[in-house]
This record gives structure tokens, C-alpha cells and sequence, in this order.
């Protein structure tokens, strides 16, 4: 509705016609629905603090593909913040006694989702019109599966889950709308160091709403891993903070000339 009011249907009908941009746009509607799938699986299997650990581990993952990709460079503390997290990621595989798989898949997944969408010619809005578009037939179909056998939850249950179902896509479509304009507008080490708000949300509805295990080790590594939030974000805020002086003295001394 948004593209025909502003008259972008244009637009988005390019999409599907370069064929750079298209290929590119199967890429990240695959890497963001097994994200969803992934994600969703571990929440309805008691698993929302691994999940959170993903969320966690994503900027880690945002911060290499930057590196690699992009040619990003990160100062002493943001390195320093990159060693400390990585540190409580290590920590917690060691104490499972083998890598947390589901939070590693979940990392990597919209670790390159966020890669490729910083990439694409489409904006937030335009991008995500496009994958839901490449979706739909298959989410059609499998909800169509599941109808044929009479499994189908939505509008056969009671009005309140059909009212959260409803509500469940759009505080998915919104932070997806968000976080791919703020990836084509900012450094992709700072994108990923952002995203810990999410995980911190996840976190605590896994411990005290869900009631879900927290041990000894959970606390280490995500005690290292928070302390790693905190060192970069107070460099970055240091960084433009100077940033911003140095810009003022120029204009002043401009002025003065």
C-alpha cells in the first residue's frame, strides 16, 4: 500500500527485472526466512536464551563480514570489545561441551542477511516488499499443506491467537523495514554492535518470564559479553563526541577567516 501511495510500483517492478538485484533479493529472502524458521523453532522448543546468544553473537559476525567485505577497520577498544564478546562466546561453548549451534546458525544467518541487504539497490521498504513477494507462494503453499489436513491455527482457534498471528508480523516487518535502512546509512560494525538491544530483550524474557535455566556459566560469558557492549559504545560515543569538535573548530576557524 506504502509503494502505490508513493507511486514506487516503478520501482519495484525493477526489481524483479535486474537481474543482479533480483538474484540478490533471493539471497536475503532465503537467509531471513530460515532465520524466522530457526528463531521460531527455538522459541516454541524452550530454547529463547540460545537464541538470544545468536542475537548476541551476530554482531561478532557483523563486525567479520565488515572486515571482510567492506573493508571496515575497527579502533583499539572496538577491537578490544570484539575480544571480549568473542571471549564469552567461547566460554559459554566450551561449558555446553560443543558450540551452540542454533545461536551460531541464527548469527550467521542475518549476519549475511544484513550484509547483502547493505549491498542491494532496493531500500528498507522497497527490499522488504520484494522478499515478501518471493515468499508468499511458498508460505501459501505450506499453509495451504497444513489447512488440506486440518492443522491450520489461524482463524480456527480463538480470536485472541488470531489477533497476536497478526500482530506477530508486524513487529517482525517493522524492525526488518528499520534495520535495513540503518545498515545502508551506517558502518556495519556499528549496525552489529546496535543489534545487542534486541538479544538483551530476548534475554530477559527467557529468564524471567519463561523461567528458563540461567547457570553460573550463562553469567561469565554474558557478563563479557555485555561488558564488550559497553566498552564500544562508549568509544563510539567518545569517537563523535570529538568528531563533532573537530568539525565545530573548523567551521569557527572558516569563520574567522
Amino acid at each position: 500500500g506504502r509503494i502505490v501511495a508513493k507511486r514506487r510500483v516503478g520501482e519495484y517492478l525493477s526489481l524483479f527485472r535486474d537481474k543482479r538485484t533480483f538474484l540478490t533479493m533471493q539471497g536475503t529472502t532465503l537467509l531471513i526466512a530460515t532465520n524466522w524458521l530457526i528463531f521460531i523453532w527455538a522459541v516454541a522448543n524452550g530454547r529463547v536464551l540460545e537464541a538470544s546468544l545468536g542475537y548476541f553473537i551476530n554482531p561478532l559476525v557483523n563486525v567479520l563480514l565488515g572486515y571482510v567485505f567492506l573493508g571496515e577497520r575497527l579502533r583499539g577498544l572496538q577491537g578490544f570489545a570484539v575480544v571480549l564478546a568473542s571471549a564469552g562466546v567461547l566460554w559459554l561453548s566450551i561449558s555446553y561441551g560443543q558450540p551452540p549451534f542454533v545461536a551460531l546458525f541464527l548469527a550467521f544467518t542475518f549476519g549475511f542477511y544484513g550484509l547483502l541487504r547493505k549491498i542491494a539497490r532496493p531500500d528498507g521498504v522497497l527490499g522488504l516488499a520484494a522478499e515478501t513477494t518471493l515468499l508468499a507462494p511458498l508460505a501459501i503453499g505450506y499453509l495451504a499443506w497444513h489447512a488440506f489436513f486440518g492443522e491450520m491455527v489461524f482463524l480456527h482457534l480463538d480470536r485472541r491467537t488470531d489477533w497476536l498471528l497478526v500482530a506477530s508480523g508486524l513487529v517482525t516487518a517493522l524492525p526488518l523495514v528499520w534495520f535495513a535502512e540503518a545498515a545502508r546509512r551506517l558502518r556495519y560494525a556499528t549496525v552489529g554492535f546496535l543489534q545487542y538491544i534486541a538479544p538483551s530483550l530476548q534475554f530477559l524474557l527467557a529468564v524471567i518470564v519463561f523461567h528458563e535455566d540461567f547457570t553460573r556459566d550463562h553469567l561469565i560469558a554474558f557478563s563479557l559479553i555485555w561488558c564488550a557492549l559497553v566498552v564500544f559504545s562508549w568509544d563510539t560515543v567518545r569517537t563523535l563526541r570529538a568528531r563533532k569538535t573537530d568539525e565545530t573548530s573548523g567551521l569557527r576557524e572558516t569563520v574567522a577567516r
